[in-house]
């Protein structure tokens, strides 16, 4: 089965929606310079009306990985998702500091840039057309071939996700700008991303 990320929550109504959808994941965007940015405080006050079965990611964009280990052994957060330039200096720094799992994401323009996700030696890869949150899709025939489970982002929505899972049939589908309107989620768009998710999953 396709696992499910709702990412870049903010609100407590969020927090509502997810418990009643029950994706696996769900996301808070630590990024400064996102509009979905949270404060450490704001995820925990977040994170303690969270269902306890779904596990709460953290979005950073080259943050120093002692603000992030904190995080997560804090317990605010479950698993990392490292979303700038971070490379496998940084990771392996990371892991001296937390034995939380980490997602790693990639920029997928070309080839080459498979190869670079392939080797990561984090515990997940999530492959995106941008920096994350753009709304935009890359070309998934790129993936033809690929051989490593893997987070599908950038551009999803519930529209094209049954698509993106019957044609990648990735470890796990993650969006954000896809289940919202006006720069908020709505939980009608969330609750139709997820159905085509568990839809497609059915018909495969």
């Amino acid at each position: 089965m396709t696992r499910i990320k709702l990412c870049g929550l903010t609100r407590p109504c969020d927090i509502e929606w997810v418990n009643v959808l029950a994706p696996d994941y769900i996301g808070f965007v630590f990024a400064k310079r996102s509009r979905r940015c949270v404060t450490p405080d704001r995820a925990r006050s977040l994170r303690g009306e969270l269902d306890p079965g779904i596990r709460a990611v953290g979005v950073f964009v080259n943050e120093v990985p002692e603000a992030v280990s904190a995080l997560l052994n804090d317990g605010i957060i479950d698993i990392a998702q490292l979303h700038g330039g971070e490379d496998e200096t940084y990771v392996r720094a990371l892991r001296k500091l937390t034995a939380k799992p980490l997602i790693q994401a990639f920029r997928i323009d070309a080839p080459a840039d498979l190869d670079r996700a392939r080797a990561s030696i984090a515990d997940h890869i999530l492959l995106d057309s941008g920096a994350g949150g753009t709304g935009t899709a890359f070309d998934w025939s790129l993936l033809k071939g690929f051989d490593r489970p893997c987070f599908l982002a950038g551009g999803l929505d519930p529209g094209n996700v049954a698509q993106a899972v019957r044609a990648v049939r990735p470890f796990a589908v993650d969006v954000s700008s896809g289940i919202e309107t006006d720069g908020v989620k709505d939980v009608l768009k969330m609750t139709a991303f997820v159905n085509a998710v568990r839809n497609a999953d059915q018909e495969g």
